[in-house]
């Protein structure tokens, strides 16, 4: 397709003189437009407009669109117009159409152009024709009439009846002046019978109101003219208001149905976040459920596990009984019993071990203060208590007068031996180094110093016995001169009364 590469007006001066059609082809970046261009650009229609029409591409966006618009309204994009020589739209193609329906178009468009020249060019053949006719009479009707050929020749096809109504009331008026100064020169052939004033005054009079009548047939013409121009106007702003409306309503719809589209998308992805956290919240109660079934579990698994090891160590140590039994110079020795078996056997056992060391001996214990008699041999460790483990003192009958003055003197053993303690430490580190391995004649002296070390120990361990002794029985005889307030002790006094238990305010009222 070969379009015309100027602008409009210069396609439109090239359509006139070529007697062609004017074509304009706005289109977009749409695929419609796209779909129009190819059908535009197929062999077939090129050869078909290529002598007939000047056609021109314009963009939908550019400011030529907008200019052309305000002349003929653009209703869609793509459009084709086709416009005649008088300017009015001979076919108006709205959107996209193939190829074939293009060349029906551009046929029939041909048509309506060709009736259109023909029909004009009768029309100023029919004003020449006439024109001479009617002004014959005089020369200046002749003289009148030659522009008005030259208008409704060049002219355009629309404003030719216009242009013949022109020419026609200006032969009219040409021909009454010609018909006035031919009564004029019979008036003034005829002064010999009239009075001259008289007849110039009256034919003054008739001339005067000739051109009041022509002056106020001007007028109403003019005004005529002037309210078909104001009546066009007014269409044509009624027909942009209408447009503007149009385009207002066009864009409000628009708008709405975005509004309608975009809350439809919101309340979409309001609803997917709701489904997604509804989802979220039920995995996550479902993880914690499972946890802590799973802690669950293994919390009784360990309690199951510590019980069974807390009753198998129960059991272990409740079968066996570990008896410490402290002599009364404060050596010891320990053995295990079976937790059923009597206290008798445990008396048995000390026996072999002490010998006659001590006499007449008795057992006890020392927390709790309990002395064990006859009776109490008979009787199982579990029944005393004294299993698993327990210590047990031997009491030698009829001595403790002596062990009290040998614990006394035992004291200060016992300070001594511990001030002394480390110098005979590192003595015998440097000895042991120094010295050789002593010979057996050095064995009593040692055993004798292991003696007298577990004579203090022994001593030291007594006093310290009495001393525990004394202080509970001092502190089961001790009146209760305090009370016991929590973690703070306070002194009784014998006025103690109900108002202890009252609430005090900081200023030593009492709250009711």
């Amino acid at each position: 397709m070969r379009w015309f590469e100027g602008s409009i007006p210069d396609a439109i001066n090239s359509a006139k003189q070529r007697g062609f059609v004017f074509v304009v082809v706005i289109t977009g970046d749409d695929e419609q437009s796209a779909q129009l261009m190819s059908s535009w650009e197929d062999d077939r229609v090129s050869e078909a407009a290529r002598n007939c029409c000047v056609a021109i591409r314009v963009d939908a966006k550019s400011d030529t669109c907008v200019q052309f618009s305000q002349i003929y309204p653009v209703v869609c994009i793509p459009s084709s117009f086709f416009i005649g020589e008088n300017g009015i739209p001979l076919e108006v193609i709205a959107g996209s159409v193939p190829a074939e329906e293009l060349l029906k178009r551009i046929s029939r468009v041909k048509q309506m152009h060709a009736q259109e020249i023909g029909s004009g060019a009768a029309l100023t053949c029919d004003l020449v024709e006439n024109s001479p006719h009617d002004s014959t009479g005089t020369e200046p009707g002749s003289a009148a009439a030659a522009p008005v050929k030259q208008t409704a020749v060049t002219t355009e096809s629309a404003a030719v009846p216009e242009a013949a109504k022109a020419s026609l009331s200006s032969v009219v008026n040409n021909g009454s002046c010609s018909a006035t100064d031919t009564c004029a020169e019979n008036i003034q052939g005829s002064e010999s019978e009239e009075n001259l004033e008289a007849k110039v005054e009256r034919l003054t009079k008739k001339l005067e109101e000739r051109r009041e009548q022509k002056k106020k047939g001007e007028e109403v013409n003019e005004i005529k003219k002037e309210i078909e121009r104001r009546k066009t106007g007014k269409d044509m702003q009624d027909f942009k208001k209408k447009q503007e409306e149009d385009k207002t309503k066009r864009l409000l719809e628009e708008r709405n149905r975005e509004k309608a589209e975009e809350k439809a998308a919101r309340e979409r992805v309001r609803q997917q976040i709701a489904m997604d956290r509804a989802d979220r919240a039920s995995r996550y109660a479902k993880q914690q459920e499972e946890e802590a079934l799973t802690k669950q579990a293994l919390l009784r698994t360990r309690e199951a596990e510590q019980k069974a090891r807390m009753e198998a160590l129960v059991r272990e140590r409740s079968t066996t009984a570990r008896i410490q039994f402290r002599l009364p110079d404060g050596s010891s020795f320990t053995n295990q019993f079976p937790s059923h078996s009597r206290l008798q056997e445990a008396w048995n056992f000390a026996v072999q071990e002490v010998g006659n060391r001590y006499g007449n001996f008795s057992l006890a214990t020392m927390f709790p203060r309990r002395e064990f008699t006859s009776e109490d041999l008979n009787k199982t460790l579990l029944e005393l208590e004294l299993a698993p483990s327990a210590s047990v003192v031997l009491l030698p009958s009829g001595r403790a007068t002596n062990t009290v003055v040998q614990s006394s003197g035992g004291g200060i053993w016992a300070v001594l031996g511990t001030i002394l303690y480390p110098l005979l430490a590192v003595w015998r580190f440097l000895s042991s180094l120094m010295l050789p391995t002593p010979s057996a004649s050095t064995a009593p002296a040692r055993a004798s110093a292991q003696q007298s070390s577990s004579f203090n120990n022994s001593s030291s361990a007594t006093n310290k016995a009495n001393r525990e002794t004394l202080s509970k029985h001092t502190a089961e005889n001790r009146p209760k001169d305090f009370k016991n307030d929590g973690k703070i002790c306070r002194l009784r006094t014998q006025e103690d009364s109900e108002d202890d238990n009252n609430t005090w305010n900081g200023n030593s009222t009492q709250q009711m």
